[in-house]
């Protein structure tokens, strides 16, 4: 009987969302949905000092606005705390871990004695037990650790999804910390029951963890646990081609969506920073679904790049209801204090600017104007010469007394102010939306003007 494909993601809830921990919920959530499975978020909170309630939130705020639905989660792991007991326990019973009373201070004189001799700093197994060995007794008022007991020798071998196959020679393991003096488990062990207990099949992570794969597939072989399936993807490099991490040059996933972009122009972005279908660039969330299978994942590091970000965000722009990008500019203004409502003419002054924007922001930087008052550049200001303040009052005139405001009518006045003095439309056009608008440049002035109020137009233009 076929196993049915359980992906999990299991982000620290010590800061952010970051872009990689969010491309490989991504593919996890992907891979799971592809073949008809299921995708578990959980919370690995075991570092207690760091863990906040503020990044749980911001983590659940994430997944929600990526559409990365889960169908188990989210699971703490230390809502967890008594299962890990109980397989210590079990471990302690059975040898393949031990109580470690070294110090700290035993431990960095250990360390310090190896670098001496030029050796590679490793535990040097002084709390094993072994066959004739004789342990001193437990030193009183130290808490133990309980350490691993990894095997001495062999080779440790999986064949990575992403990678291929990977070998690792158990000297260079150590035998690793499971749970700290404190009682709370350590990352390597948790995870392992965490895997198990929840039938995960495969596991996609960054390929930082590589290192740790080894130690947590000799704990699955000696919990008597089924391996899942390893794929570790490559990191995702900043400008700067250093990698994208929490603590250098991360921006959260949250960040992006104030800043504007779509999630679904970030799912689609992100799938492709180390994944690929053809030479296909733009697609939906159900095609990802269709297409994720597993193959086609680089091994190379992927390069964050902005402006192919914004670009593909203009293209999901282009193609989103007015309706909805109303309702997030009305959002995107009320950051700067601006109140405004997704009515209907707002929902024709999106259709007509959205075309010239790559997010939100930008819209709502167009759409502004429409409700504060102009403030133009220094260069833009320039074109409100006294020659031409006498054509502008004479349009002022023109459009006051149009019955009706409409673009034709608005097109019209324009054209009697140009013949009654003389002037080419550029001439004119420029300094009324320099006057109206704030700004020098924008869609066919008629239009734009056709979407203020008719006494909002004529209060700008006789101001001046």
């Amino acid at each position: 009987m076929k196993k049915t494909v359980r992906t999990r993601i299991a982000p620290s809830p010590t800061g952010f969302l970051h872009l990689g921990t969010a491309r490989t919920a991504l593919f996890s959530w992907a891979y799971a949905r592809h073949y008809g499975g299921e995708f578990v978020l959980r919370i690995e909170d075991t570092d207690v000092a760091r863990s906040t309630q503020d990044s749980v939130d911001q983590i659940l705020q994430a997944m929600r606005w990526l559409g990365l639905d889960y169908d188990e989660g989210p699971i703490y792991q230390m809502r967890r705390l008594e299962r890990y007991n109980a397989v210590i326990a079990q471990m302690l019973e059975a040898g393949t871990a031990y109580r470690c009373y070294a110090t700290p201070a035993e431990l960095d004189e250990m360390r310090e004695a190896q670098r001496a001799r030029g050796e590679k700093t490793h535990y040097d197994r002084r709390w094993r037990p072994e066959p004739g060995k004789v342990l001193p007794p437990p030193p009183e008022g130290v808490a133990p650790a309980i350490r691993f007991a990894n095997p001495v020798d062999g080779v440790v071998t999986w064949d990575d999804v992403v990678k291929g196959p990977i070998s690792i020679a158990n000297r260079e393991i150590d035998d690793l910390i499971i749970v700290r003096p404190d009682g709370v488990p350590t990352y390597n062990f948790a995870v392992v029951v965490d895997d198990w207990d929840m039938n995960i099949t495969h596991v996609f992570r960054g390929d930082e963890h590589v290192n740790n794969t080894p130690w947590q597939i000799n704990i699955f072989h000696a919990l008597g646990a089924p391996l899942p399936q390893f794929g570790h993807v490559p990191v995702i490099l900043g400008d700067d081609g250093q990698k994208l991490s929490k603590r250098r040059g991360a921006v959260s996933v949250t960040a992006y969506e104030e800043g504007g972009y779509l999630p679904e122009a970030m799912l689609n972005y992100l799938a492709r920073l180390g994944w690929s279908h053809g030479d296909e660039e733009l697609f939906s969330r159900r095609q990802l679904v269709e297409w994720f299978d597993g193959e086609h994942l680089s091994r190379s590091p992927a390069q964050w790049d902005p402006a192919k970000l914004s670009w593909v965000n203009a293209h999901y722009i282009k193609q989103a209801d007015n309706d909805r990008l109303a309702a997030l500019v009305v959002q995107q203004l009320a950051r700067r204090g601006i109140e405004a409502t997704a009515d209907e003419p707002m929902l024709r002054r999106v259709a007509l600017f959205k075309d010239r924007c790559a997010t939100t922001v930008e819209l709502a930087d167009w759409l502004a104007m429409y409700f504060s008052e102009p403030q133009p550049s220094e260069a833009d200001a320039a074109q409100l010469t006294d020659a031409i303040k006498p054509a502008l009052q004479a349009l002022a005139d023109a459009l006051a007394a149009l019955p009706a405001w409409d673009k034709a009518s608005i097109s019209a006045a324009l054209k009697q102010t140009l013949q009654a003095h003389g002037l080419k439309m550029p001439q004119l056009a420029m300094p009324v939306r320099v006057a109206v608008c704030g700004r020098a440049q924008t869609p066919s002035v008629d239009a734009v003007l056709e979407l203020f109020t008719q006494a909002i137009v004529v209060d700008r233009l006789r101001k001046l």
